[in-house]
């Protein structure tokens, strides 16, 4: 299996490494394997969406009035 580091996928999507590894640890990115301390991210994984940015008005409605 050819992969990349936690640091050359966090250059490449401009993100940190640690994020990486969070996104490994919680199976958002679909090949990730650990080798004893270290992820290996497959080369043509790609970056998961980022679960905070809502893309719609009724949705930030609708979870607003589901807090309450």
């Amino acid at each position: 299996m050819y992969g990349l580091t936690t640091k050359e996928i966090a250059e490449k999507w401009g993100i940190t490494p640690r994020q990486v590894q969070f996104l490994c640890a919680s199976g958002r990115i679909p090949g990730a394997v650990r080798f004893g301390h270290a992820w290996v991210v497959p080369r043509d994984a790609e970056k998961p969406q980022d679960r905070r940015i809502r893309t719609n008005k009724k949705d930030v409605k609708r979870s607003r009035n589901d807090n309450k």
